[in-house]
């Protein structure tokens, strides 16, 4: 097998050599030319790492290499089976030493953060009481609703009043009855950093569990289980810089080992034998293969532990630092713009990775959005970002409606959000800034309509250049 692809298989190094500050590392589709409805073409300008980074190509180098190799893993006797095999384990491993597990940890490849979660809650002891705020993604707020009692917390104004408010609530359960607490590590919206550490002793001390959703924090800054004491952490490959499909569930296998499999089937069975009734007797894994039914994405798991490996030896002290100067570089360069309202719950000076979200007075949101892509080539999001009571908190109320394109009675609606990260050259975002700044002052240069929600160029309009 290539070493290109063997190298990465191998286990993440405990630390790695502090690097300056890097340029951006090279990502799929950073020459990529898209068309100007005002007319001519521009390199796309992706920011919207918040959603899907873009694959390190690193990672594309490692996986186009292994794909010859391809073979189904644990059940087969050939040469390219038991290579595959050895990657899959391999993978694992890296991965757990990325995440800085404990020894007895388990760790699951999923397809997701969303399918993690949903893994851990389908898990939970009876009886188990969640805890969780109102802050969360959908995919960190939803999955416990049929879990059991869940108590979903309202959003903080400060990381002191998070850790306070979970104190609280954990003081009136019973100490006796097992209980969760689920938290975001930075916020999809706003992008701040929460005071995981003190969340998990606060856990802790009341006798509950802890689960880090570290889909924003793991692609931005390094994440150990120890250091945080966090019982579970989980994320998704396509937010780290790896293709689509893959996640992590890693923590604690008391209560992954006790529960049955997530899916029946291949895999998670290790004996399954005929009854004279006719029934069937199965004995599961206790492995993290108990979790891992069926033929697991070999691809997805090495590609996550490609995107590990790469972004360890990049440091994320580097990599954090530069991360920073394009934050300042967006907020001081619309800072005299009024128009433009940054969203926060700790404050604008409060730690963050590379996600802002805004609105712009007197713009719909989605209007704002596709012009930005349609006459200057800026991908960003607009919308509710998943996290609805959220944003709905953070924008003063219900965000009602679609409303019409270039029609300032109806409100911001919902937020625009901008993030980058490894992969972002300061051009774009300085593009992004200009774009802005530009757009508050001159207004759209092409006429948009509103089709099926979303803000949209008109074909028809005979304000721009013919047949754009």
């Amino acid at each position: 097998m290539p070493a290109a692809a063997t190298a990465t298989a191998t286990a993440v190094p405990a630390a790695a050599a502090e690097p300056s500050v890097p340029t951006p590392l090279p990502v799929l589709g950073r020459d990529v030319a898209v068309p100007l409805v005002t007319g001519g073409e521009v390199t796309y300008a992706a920011l919207d790492y918040a959603a899907s980074a873009p694959a390190l190509q690193r990672v594309w180098d490692d996986v186009a290499a292994y794909a010859p190799y391809y073979g189904s893993v644990h059940r087969g006797a050939g040469y390219l089976s038991q290579l595959s095999t050895d990657l899959f384990e391999n993978a694992r491993r890296t991965v757990a030493g990325f995440l800085d597990c404990r020894a007895d940890d388990q760790l699951v490849f999923t397809r997701s953060t969303t399918d993690s979660l949903n893994l851990l809650a389908a898990v939970l002891p009876d009886g188990c009481e969640v805890f969780v705020f109102e802050t969360e993604h959908h995919a960190a707020l939803l999955p416990w609703q049929r879990a059991g009692r869940v108590t979903v917390l309202d959003a903080p104004d400060s990381p002191a009043r998070a850790v306070a408010s979970l104190e609280r609530a954990l003081a009136d359960r019973d100490p006796h009855g097992p209980a969760l607490v689920c938290v975001t590590g930075a916020s999809n919206v706003t992008g701040e950093l929460w005071p995981v550490r003190e969340l998990a002793a606060a856990a802790h001390a009341h006798g509950a569990r802890i689960v880090l959703d570290a889909a924003q924090l793991a692609p931005h800054r390094a994440v150990s289980v120890r250091e945080l004491d966090v019982d579970w952490v989980a994320f998704s490959g396509h937010k780290l810089y790896a293709p689509f499909g893959s996640g992590v569930l890693a923590g604690r296998a008391d209560w992954l080992r006790e529960a049955g499999p997530y899916l029946a089937g291949g895999g998670a069975s290790r004996a399954v034998t005929r009854r004279a009734d006719g029934g069937v007797d199965v004995e599961w894994h206790e492995t993290a293969a108990r979790h891992e039914a069926g033929s697991p994405n070999v691809i997805g798991a090495y590609a996550i532990a490609s995107a590990c490996k790469a972004l360890t030896e990049a440091g994320f002290e580097a990599l954090a630092a530069r991360e920073d100067a394009l934050v300042r570089a967006v907020r001081e360069g619309l800072a005299d713009v009024p128009e433009v309202r940054f969203l926060s719950l700790f404050g604008d000076d409060a730690p963050r990775v590379g996600v802002l979200s805004f609105v712009v007075d007197g713009w719909n949101s989605s209007h704002f959005a596709a012009a930005l892509s349609a006459e200057y080539g800026i991908g960003v999001r607009d919308g509710l970002f998943c996290a609805h009571p959220l944003v709905r908190r953070l924008l003063g109320g219900d965000t009602g409606g679609a409303g019409e394109c270039g029609a300032p009675e109806a409100g911001a609606l919902n937020a625009i959000r901008v993030s980058f990260g490894a992969g972002t050259p300061e051009e774009h975002v300085a593009r992004f800034v200009r774009a802005v700044r530009e757009l508050v002052r001159d207004g759209a240069r092409w006429t948009y309509r509103t089709v099926e929600g979303r803000c949209v160029p008109d074909p028809s309009a005979t304000d721009g250049p013919s047949g754009a």
